[in-house]
């Protein structure tokens, strides 16, 4: 297709933004519990022994959270179980959603059991420079032996929102995650404060609260389950046609997905080599990144995931087409300044948030340094979190895989061209160049598999975009030199100040799209000047 005969916004733009607006309020409630639980580690724990001993553990049963429940099973169900909704009615999908269940809450109740069995050597695997310092590889695998249980309450909750994203329902299954935070926080508080007397250490409390979050986190998704017609069909069918699908669309991404593992293995290898404190400083740094990439790129993964799957399946690849070239232009609409904000703003930024406590001017420094190098490929990070699903939909799944691992060789090369002199940074620039590079790499196999997409149209797009966030990155630096004192002060002094910058930047880039024209950015502000209009 020419660029003449797509190079408009898709008809599907307001719904999926509708969607991801949704997605996006449950998703920042999610990410701003989860800097208050980081605001907890940081004050009891600051950087260091505890905290790299947790991160560790909790990053080993995270593995595989990854692949089955926020990757690969996630993706593959939603396909079938759109097409199966769409083409084979709704006791059959029923069926279907009864088999995955019963068959993932086996096989994952087993890798559990052997996660747990073999907590020391994966300890040693992932981190072995630990024993270099007495008692921390014990510590690391005691907190894995407890978190590990994690890795099926969040997997069989990911087969849940599947379910519920399919059924058109976003907000409840993306506020679920605002649940694991809750109850890591209050029962890891809880037990944190309990178990000392018992013997047992302060952080082995966090540890049981992420299980008790793990466990909120799928049973507040059930009772909107059963309201959108769910029946439970328990079976195992192992031959099942569906279920057999399922499996095959996820072995490409698992595949793939351990690309983005080898590269978690690879950093956290690497961190526990530099000093101590290098885990903690770049999980900081990273669980901030996050929040943008959720609000931004997952929320709007999560929206659109079921719009390309009906296109898909009704073979409508026009519309497809329309669907992805406005979601990238979307994506990087909010990802793009937000790079920008995390670039220019990340010492404040943590000093407000984690400079407690045992947390120190120190650990800010360190902290600020990773967020910045990590915010450098926010906008691919985003960016790929919407191409991905246009391979799922189209049945390509085999090129993600390709760019992972082209990935990987980026982040491994990178990290030991750089690690000696930029430490704990070069892992967070390795990561960035990694997906860098997977973005580029999807976007010319997309362009090509796709038959050509309106390109003209979403660099116009962009160029728009960084022309805003350059007279958003101008008023920052203006309010910098101004108000820099301020943002020193006290609490109260920071929190004021850093909300005025963040609120008159947001203005000035909203202003600057709107003067601009982005087609995506002018559609929303009509409609909602022309709903509030006719009010």
């Amino acid at each position: 297709m020419s660029d003449k005969t797509s190079a408009k916004p898709s008809g599907e733009t307001t719904k999926i933004a509708r969607s991801a607006g949704a997605v996006s309020v449950a998703v920042m409630c999610s990410r701003v519990l989860g800097l208050v639980r980081e605001q907890v580690f940081a004050g009891m724990f600051g950087a260091g022994f505890a905290y790299d001993a947790f991160v560790v553990a909790f990053r080993i049963p995270n593995l595989l959270r990854d692949l089955f429940a926020e990757g690969a099973l996630s993706a593959a169900f939603v396909t079938v179980f759109t097409e199966y909704g769409t083409n084979k009615g709704e006791e059959a999908t029923w069926r279907l959603a009864g088999n995955v269940l019963v068959f993932f809450t086996l096989l994952i109740s087993a890798l559990t059991l052997i996660g747990i069995y073999w907590a020391e050597p994966l300890v040693n695997l992932l981190a072995p420079d630990f024993a270099l310092v007495a008692g921390k590889t014990e510590l690391t695998v005691g907190l894995t032996r407890i978190m590990f249980p994690f890795l099926l309450f969040v997997s069989l909750g990911a087969v849940v929102m599947g379910m519920l994203n399919t059924k058109g329902k976003f907000f409840v299954p993306a506020m679920s995650s605002t649940f694991f935070n809750l109850g890591s926080i209050v029962g890891g508080l809880s037990l944190a404060f309990i178990l000392p007397h018992f013997g047992q250490p302060a952080i082995a409390g966090m540890a049981w609260g992420t299980l008790i979050g793990g466990c909120l986190q799928l049973m507040m998704q059930l009772p909107t389950l059963f309201k959108v017609g769910f029946r439970l069909f328990l079976s195992f069918r192992p031959a099942d046609p569906g279920l057999r699908r399922i499996l095959l669309l996820m072995l490409p991404a698992t595949i793939g997905l351990s690309a983005t593992q080898i590269n978690i293995f690879v950093n956290t290898n690497f961190a526990a080599s530099c000093a101590q404190g290098s885990v903690s400083w770049l999980n900081y740094a990273f669980r901030l990144v996050q929040l943008p990439i959720g609000v931004f790129g997952v929320a709007l993964s999560i929206a659109v995931m079921p719009v390309l799957a009906k296109q898909a399946a009704q073979k409508d690849l026009t519309s497809l087409k329309e669907t992805f070239t406005s979601s990238l232009v979307l994506v990087f609409s909010l990802a793009i300044p937000a790079t920008a904000g995390l670039v220019m703003l990340a010492e404040p930024i943590i000093r407000l948030i984690f400079e407690h406590g045992a947390f120190s001017t120190f650990d800010t420094s360190q902290t600020a340094d990773a967020l910045a190098f990590y915010a450098v490929g926010l906008f691919a990070y985003s960016a790929i979190k919407v191409m991905v699903p246009v391979f799922y939909a189209i049945g390509n799944t085999k090129f993600p895989v390709i760019g992972s691992f082209i990935g990987v060789a980026a982040n491994i090369l990178t990290i030991t061209l750089v690690i000696d002199f930029l430490q704990h940074r070069g892992i967070a620039l390795s990561t960035s160049c990694a997906m860098i590079l997977n973005f580029l790499f999807l976007s010319l196999i997309l362009y090509r598999k796709l038959g050509g997409y309106p390109l003209g149209y979403v660099l116009k797009g962009v160029g728009k975009i960084i022309l805003a966030t350059a007279c958003m990155g101008g008023w920052i630096l203006l309010l910098k030199l101004g108000l820099g004192d301020w943002m020193t002060g006290n609490m109260g002094m920071q929190i004021v100040t850093l909300g005025v910058v963040i609120s008159t930047s947001m203005g000035v880039y909203a202003v600057g799209l709107q003067v601009l024209g982005l087609p995506e950015f002018t559609l929303l502000t009509d409609k909602v000047h022309s709903r509030f209009g006719r009010r």
